[in-house]
């Protein structure tokens, strides 16, 4: 038996005598259950208050200090769900990322490639990455994505503008957050998958989750091993997930999640132009951990209390035959907590908060380092209407570098129209944001002689600007997004050599806040439900991006005039999914205009071409909770390079079969 609410939110089941369990679902909130025991004639009131389910796709949880709506984001957000990222058969978090307009990677090589990450036209160092709300950038915003996976993910959401208001440092440009699956079933579900295909191959995967009364729990783990398509190319990743909450009472929840992955790369170098560099390789181990508790103190009353881990550790061995290879080897840190309180009234909220953190590092290998920070944050949205809401916020962070800087941030979104015919509903949205990251510790705390840090160095800015619009056609089957950008980057930390001496045989210099740079253009996404069965994406992205200042750049392509490096002008791509009796199928093209690159080789290339790759996969359900599954990257052997000199991967196929078993049925 069920029932809808009303217009005011109220239901009514009429039912005989007996025990029952009713269930109140609604969509994007946390669904709520109780059992009644009812005499003859008895009657009972049930005031049930839902939640915001966060791993919804239509609740947006990065864009504010509290969950809200998608429709009410003042920020570009896009969300990429656990589907997407099953339909897609993608393992690795840089390529899945990449399917959302805005953004693009580069990858030095094949498998295991360091592997960085730009958002609308910022540095690559300029995008605060999230995992359950740890940070997994290193001190200074560095992020290698090489080793990162999509297993046991069941959400991502980017958002675009700068976001240190909220996030603090490393948040310039935007912010990745990542969130981890949650268990939601009475009865465990347990996958097991394998596959193996070109270049040596292999991938094994396991996960576990599920409710045991008020505990809930997700475990995976996932291991990959391929030997590469060249000369000493190997790479080998293990990554472990786990995601647990227990539920005290209605008003106190705890959870605990940990991530960690651990990898081996051989990297061979730039192949394309020179002999592989044999022995040189990399070894990454990244563990990053939360522990929360949420609790409603009163009524209106909302507490976070939160705690995260982040642990980096990096070795890189560079041959330098017939002497013993070189050892570059980095260990860092970065532990903290946070305090959030929200009071949240019926058109709206006040949150304030608190944050503190220790980073501990070891730069080059030198000795250790230490930096203490804290933050004070707040924010106010506000619904003037049911169609106009404005978000107002700001953030005095305290670095125990360059001491206390303040960064502010609003914006709003109002709905035109409401409609759901051919013409559906419109909406528009603006925002405007300033970021803040910190130097890193080799620019701040470097040792060494020739090369020292630079501890007088301010923090890297920007200003960014956002404005788009939101169209539904075709009783909501059509979805249309236009967004434009304005970003400028200032401050930012260049190296300046200076001449060799007795001391400093072969130079030295330091570093110091002597560049400008600019990027904008417009970030655009279709999504049509052509049937009932064909899903089909468009996003295409224009990123006109300028070097203005830069008086110590080191390569002609590094020079004021220029695109910033590695941000193409053009990119986008097209994706057809199609659920046809059960059985998906997924056709995925990529786009990557002209680039500026360059070979750091003197021979004198300076950009990298151009290119279009297309990917296929497909889940086929066989009998018994078996599936064989199947992806072919590069479909039509495209030869092309993210970065001059080195190969991408070619054709090459994995094949595999999953099993599924349990769940609420």
């Amino acid at each position: 038996m069920e029932t809808r609410s009303g217009a005011d939110g109220r239901f009514s089941l009429a039912v005989a005598a007996g025990t029952y369990k009713v269930r109140v679902l609604s969509d994007g909130l946390t669904s709520d259950d109780r059992s009644f025991t009812l005499a003859a004639d008895e009657s009972r009131t049930w005031d049930v208050r839902l939640q915001l389910a966060v791993l919804s796709s239509s609740v947006i949880v990065s864009d504010s200090l509290d969950p809200e709506r998608a429709s009410a984001t003042i920020s570009p957000v896009s969300v990429i769900s656990a589907a997407d990222i099953d339909e897609r058969q993608e393992l690795w978090l840089a390529p899945m990322l990449n399917s959302s307009s805005g953004t693009t990677f580069a990858r030095l090589g094949a498998y295991g490639g360091i592997t960085s990450f730009f958002l609308d036209g910022g540095n690559s160092n300029f995008t605060k990455f999230l995992v359950d709300g740890a940070p997994m950038n290193q001190p200074g915003g560095t992020i290698d994505l090489s080793n990162l996976d999509t297993n046991n993910i069941d959400k991502i959401e980017i958002v675009h503008g700068a976001s240190s208001a909220m996030y603090g440092s490393d948040a310039l440009t935007g912010v990745v957050s990542l969130f981890s699956h949650r268990g939601t079933t009475r009865i465990p579900v347990v996958e097991l998958e394998g596959d193996g295909g070109t270049f040596g191959t292999g991938l094994g995967k396991i996960q576990i989750s599920g409710l045991a009364g008020r505990f809930d729990y997700s475990v995976a783990g996932s291991y990959f091993s391929t030997e590469g398509q060249g000369v000493y190319d190997a790479f080998k990743d293990t990554g472990l997930s786990g995601n647990f909450g227990y539920k005290v009472n209605d008003k106190n929840q705890l959870r605990l999640t940990v991530r960690t992955a651990d990898s081996y790369a051989d990297q061979p170098g730039q192949t394309l132009l020179e002999p592989p560099a044999i022995g040189q390789n990399a070894r990454l181990l990244d563990v990053f951990a939360t522990l929360s508790w949420d609790s409603t103190i009163a009524d209106h009353w909302q507490n976070h209390l939160m705690g995260t881990e982040n642990y980096n550790r990096q070795l890189y061995v560079t041959p330098d035959l017939p002497n013993p290879p070189f050892l570059d080897f980095n260990q860092y840190n970065r532990a903290g907590f946070s305090d959030q309180l929200s009071y949240l009234f019926h058109n709206g909220g006040v949150t304030l908060g608190y944050e503190y953190e220790v980073e501990n590092g070891y730069p080059d290998g030198g000795p250790h380092q230490r930096r203490n920070n804290m933050a004070g944050y707040s924010e106010v949205h506000y619904n003037f209407t049911p169609r106009f809401n404005v978000v107002v916020g700001g953030r005095a962070e305290d670095n125990a570098q360059f001491g206390t800087r303040f960064v502010p941030r609003v914006g709003g979104s109002y709905t035109l129209r409401y409609g759901n015919e051919t013409l559906g509903a419109t909406r528009i949205r603006s925002s405007y944001g300033e970021g803040i990251k910190e130097p890193n510790f080799d620019q701040s705390f470097s040792g060494d002689p020739c090369y020292p840090g630079n501890p007088l160095l301010d923090p890297e800015r920007s200003k960014t600007f956002n404005a788009g619009i939101e169209q539904l056609f075709a009783s909501n089957r059509v979805r249309f997004t236009l967004d434009y950008f304005h970003n400028e980057f200032y401050n930012i930390v260049s190296f300046a050599g200076s001449a060799p001496t007795t001391e400093c045989p072969y130079g030295g210099g330091t570093y110091f806040n002597t560049d400008k740079a600019r990027a904008y253009g417009a970030n655009s996404t279709i999504e049509a439900k052509v049937t009932s069965w064909l899903n089909i994406v468009g996003n295409y992205s224009y990123d006109n991006s300028r070097v203005l200042v830069s008086p110590n750049y080191y390569d002609p392509t590094l020079a004021p005039g220029n695109r910033l490096f590695l941000r193409p002008l053009n990119a986008g791509n097209l994706i057809f999914n199609a659920k046809f009796r059960k059985t998906n199928w997924n056709l995925a093209g990529t786009y990557v205009g002209r680039r500026t690159d360059s070979d750091f080789l003197g021979l004198g290339y300076t950009s990298a071409p151009s290119y279009v790759r297309w990917d296929f996969a497909t889940v086929i359900p066989v009998y018994y909770g078996f599936s064989v599954t199947a992806r072919v990257e590069n479909l039509f052997d495209k030869q092309y390079s993210d970065a001059i000199g080195y190969p991408a991967l070619g054709r090459n196929y994995r094949l595999g079969l999953r099993y599924a078993w349990g769940g609420d049925r």
